[in-house]
């Protein structure tokens, strides 16, 4: 079934927190870890301390899309142990529900060790995360049509289906589900050499994006992974489209000139149209979870009827994240707005 912005009302409530027990606006599936990363731009080999925060995919553009004031919940596995209790009692301070979060006592949280650089040296990612709990799921563990049940909108990054085969076959169900409820439903590509290869990827999210109304990619990632290439983003999006038939594609444009100065904006393609966003220079504290936060602002956009909208949003909740220490969006829609409409870096008084 088609996904139509238009088949119910939509909230546009403000930020209000967790709402259990009634369908939720957007619905996510994927792993959080904990993230340790040594103060001062020290190199892990000689730090005596690690700073803590959690983030993950799937969970950060659920938080962000709770910034915006819809409601979210996300759906993972968790060890019942204080990692587990620490990751939940984030995602439960950031505005998302964990009521389909399963605790296990199989399984571990996955970490990960960042490493802030500062040029010549890039930042550097250490992963810590095999045999987690999210990565041991199986298929039958979530019932699907009930979670996605009144729900309007589901998301994943093709970060999930890489954890295992088991967590490939229990996204693909997750997506059918909800397709079949006439949810609309997202992927972010998010292809990670560290989990996969190529081939294995472009096999396994072939047949996933056969459940996919949008598409966040990048022009590499399309060529490496599906063979498809273009002269522009829009040839690409166009083959992307005739290929899987998704009906949006979007994509993050991002030049690097220095380690912690960016510009970042956003591109995307539907109905044989392309929509750029103007691009914002950042001075980066924290560049984690950028893409991630613009696919809260396009998702929140396409909610509302609007892809170009929503691509001037996310754009903004990119570009803010990077200013934001830590994974999660701890982004306001004035902040959002305010950034849209020109608004200066002169101090709020």
């Amino acid at each position: 079934m088609p996904f139509d912005p238009n088949r119910e009302p939509l909230s546009r409530r403000p930020f209000s927190g967790i709402l259990h027990g009634m369908p939720y606006d957007v619905i996510t599936f994927g792993e959080a870890m904990v993230r340790l990363a040594p103060p001062d731009f020290q190199r892990l080999e000689q730090t005596r301390t690690l700073n803590v925060e959690i983030g993950g995919a799937e969970l950060n553009t659920a938080v962000g899309l709770a910034r915006l004031g819809r409601t979210a919940t996300w759906v993972s596995r968790l060890p019942d142990n204080p990692l587990g209790r620490l990751v939940a009692n984030r995602v439960r301070e950031a505005g998302v529900s964990d009521e389909h979060v399963q605790y296990t006592d199989d399984g571990r949280c996955g970490l990960y060790f960042l490493e802030f650089g500062a040029a010549p040296r890039a930042s550097s990612i250490l992963y810590d995360r095999k045999d987690s709990s999210i990565a041991r799921v199986q298929s039958g563990t979530f019932d699907w049509p009930t979670i996605v049940r009144g729900a309007k909108w589901f998301h994943v990054t093709g970060i999930t289906p890489a954890l295992s085969e088991s967590a490939a076959n229990v996204t693909a169900e997750a997506l059918k589900a909800a397709k079949a409820a006439g949810l609309g439903t997202s992927i972010d590509l998010n292809y990670r050499s560290k989990l996969w290869t190529p081939t294995e990827a472009g096999r396994t999210m072939s047949e996933l994006l056969a459940h996919c109304d949008l598409l966040i990619a990048s022009e590499p990632d399309a060529e490496n992974l599906f063979g498809i290439t273009g002269a522009n983003f829009s040839d690409v999006a166009a083959k992307l489209i005739a290929r899987f038939g998704i009906q949006m594609v979007a994509g993050v444009r991002r030049d690097t000139p220095l380690v912690w100065r960016n510009s970042f904006s956003a591109v995307g393609f539907t109905d044989g149209k392309l929509h750029t966003t103007k691009s914002y220079e950042v001075e980066i504290v924290d560049r984690l979870g950028a893409g991630d936060a613009l696919a809260s602002g396009l998702i929140d956009g396409i909610l509302a009827g609007d892809f170009a909208l929503g691509l001037d949003t996310g754009a903004a909740m990119g570009a803010i994240k990077h200013s934001i220490p830590g994974d999660l969006p701890w982004i306001t829609r004035d902040e959002v707005n305010e950034l849209m409409q020109g608004h200066g870096l002169r101090i709020r008084r």
